[in-house]
């Protein structure tokens, strides 16, 4: 096996680039300008190799450092050619583990200040490629900043049972500790084994795997900063060996409706999405942030708040005037791990042990396609709780 990719043919797939690798050549091969123009269908699905996508969103791991030990600092172009070029350091070893298609993602990066139209657009992706049947998997590589949110956005609303795996990397590509050749490997060995078929979304860095719904980062700049709170990783991959040791609650219904999330965005249009927010509360929390957002006409606000779900006294009647107006309100701690139970109270839901990021998202889904606020508390408790139950039927 050589050690260069041939970069097979570049597509236009609803107006984004396409790669089509997974061969070898030596290092006199055409480079990736010479290529020629094909479709998504000429995904090679002729061999018994896994096909696997990797939907490319850039990130740290096709960034660079202002040096090789300097890795809190960004400086330079980033990896010429983005993911193709960290997918080539990975070969011929990972030839021997699936055949892959690169796709342009419409993925919005770590310094994204709002949801763009961009995640709307990557499940409008994820949901067309999943559906060729010459397609395993998915692997997709972004920031890490806001990667959890991403993840469990495209969990709740990609409406296919194939595995999908998130990776990226904490460390540039060109500094002494760069992770991102051994995130991508493995997340592509994870995706290509179909071990996490019927999980929903999950995220791979730093030798382990998590479920989206749980997954947070949890320090700046360490490559082991990703953690599944209580309930730890999913399980790791160790070289060549796969240690899987539970998974999501969702994979029971595998293979019946009830596996697949309201959150259908192809019946709807970006336009219609709801809007939700996130309030901190601590010592003396003003009441402004509540009452201006409410002001605004915003549909749905998370509070973060302390202990189990508290906020201020001048934050709870901001929000008692808020649900007078008609806006529905989550309650999170900020602590990070604990839930936060639903009591039934009228329009102030219970986000369970949902970080506030990962309940907005949730937040702005349920409001989006529910038709009253107890449908947003049903799915609350049922879609963005997952459970085990092997308790006798009645």
């Amino acid at each position: 096996m050589n050690s260069r990719t041939t970069l097979v043919r570049i597509a236009a797939v609803a107006g984004l680039a396409l790669v089509v690798s997974g061969c070898s050549s030596s290092d006199d091969e055409p480079a990736a300008e010479e290529t020629t123009v094909a479709s998504l269908e000429a995904v090679d699905d002729s061999t018994d190799m896994p096909n696997v996508v990797i939907l490319d969103g850039g990130g740290t791991i096709t960034s660079t450092a202002v040096g090789p030990a300097e890795y809190t600092e960004y400086g330079g172009d980033g990896v010429p050619n983005g993911i193709v070029d960290i997918l080539d350091r990975i070969q011929p070893e990972i030839a021997e583990v699936a055949d892959i298609t690169i796709v342009d993602g419409a993925i919005p990066g770590s310094s994204a200040r709002t949801l763009t139209r961009e995640l709307f657009d990557m499940t409008g992706q994820l949901d067309e490629i999943l559906a060729d049947d010459a397609v395993d998997a998915v692997v997709v590589n972004t920031g890490t900043n806001i990667m959890e949110e991403i993840a469990y956005w495209a969990d709740l609303t990609v409406q296919s049972e194939k595995p999908v795996v998130f990776t990226g990397s904490m460390r540039q590509s060109n500094t002494f500790s760069f992770d991102g050749e051994a995130n991508l490997f493995n997340a592509i060995r994870l995706a290509a084994s179909q071990e996490t078929y019927c999980y929903g979304t999950v995220m791979l860095m730093a030798d382990e795997y998590f479920a989206a719904r749980e997954v947070t980062k949890t320090d700046a700049w360490r490559p082991d900063t990703f953690s599944g709170g209580r309930y730890g990783a999913l399980g790791t991959i160790d070289g060549s060996n796969q240690r899987h040791m539970r998974a999501p609650g969702r994979v029971e219904a595998c293979g019946t409706d009830e596996w697949f999330t309201p959150f259908d965005l192809s019946t709807v249009e970006f336009e219609d999405l709801a809007s939700a927010e996130i309030v901190f509360s601590y010592v003396e929390a003003s009441p402004v942030p509540i009452e201006a957002l409410v002001e605004a006409g915003v549909d749905g606000i998370v509070t973060a708040g302390h202990g189990a779900g508290g906020i201020s006294s001048t934050q709870a009647e901001a929000r008692e005037a808020g649900v007078d107006d008609g806006t529905v309100f989550v309650s999170t701690t900020r602590t990070g791990s604990g839930s936060i139970y639903d009591t039934g109270e009228p329009d102030v839901i219970g986000g369970l042990d949902l970080t506030p990021q990962k309940a907005r998202v949730l937040l702005q889904l349920a409001l989006t396609f529910a038709e009253d606020t107890e449908q947003v508390r049903d799915w609350f408790q049922t879609v963005g709780n997952p459970e085990f139950s092997y308790s006798p039927s009645e």
